[in-house]
């Protein structure tokens, strides 16, 4: 399988969320979490006056516009472009056209380099979120995505949880 890229996907003016959301729940269902590996709406903290009271809000960086990190193939490029909402690729024609890594730097995306510290089996420990202080097992990692998924029991049951790299540190 080739490299991860990412690609600019054209919306309808004011569907870039519905967009992702849709494009996310394609993913689960299709079982495509592999190839399609993030979905972005890049926004930027601007702070507006409104009746003279400063306030933070997030505006869409590129209204219109959506950043999909993930393998090109015939089913990838059928689920993005079928998507209610997504007008095309943005590229010549049919082709989409890879954003380059000077691109994705200038728009603030960095490719980071994770050290994994753990592997599959590894018990970890959550660090931050919901299931902080959760222990449990590794059952996958997902490079791609920066994630892994442990194991955690709810209601007396094993339920499998995906969580950030970040998120999580080894017993």
């Amino acid at each position: 399988m080739s490299e991860a890229n990412w690609y600019v996907v054209h919306t309808y003016s004011g569907y870039e969320n519905k967009v992702k959301v849709d494009i996310e729940k394609t993913i689960e269902n299709r079982g495509l979490q592999e190839q399609i590996l993030e979905v972005s709406v890049p926004l930027e903290s601007v702070i507006e006056l409104k009746n003279g009271i400063e306030k933070k809000a997030d505006k869409k960086m590129f209204p219109g516009y959506v950043l999909i990190h993930m393998f090109m193939n015939d089913e990838t490029w059928y689920v993005v472009r079928n998507t209610r909402g997504v007008t095309g690729f943005v590229g010549p024609g049919s082709k989409p056209v890879p954003l380059t890594e000077d691109e994705m730097e200038k728009l603030g995306f960095r490719n980071e380099e994770f050290i994994i510290g753990f592997e599959v089996g590894d018990t970890v420990v959550v660090t931050s979120g919901a299931w902080k202080d959760t222990v449990g097992a590794v059952k996958s990692i997902n490079e791609g995505k920066k994630t892994i998924t442990m194991s955690v029991e709810m209601f007396g049951r094993e339920t499998p949880v995906e969580l950030n790299f970040s998120e999580v540190k080894k017993m």
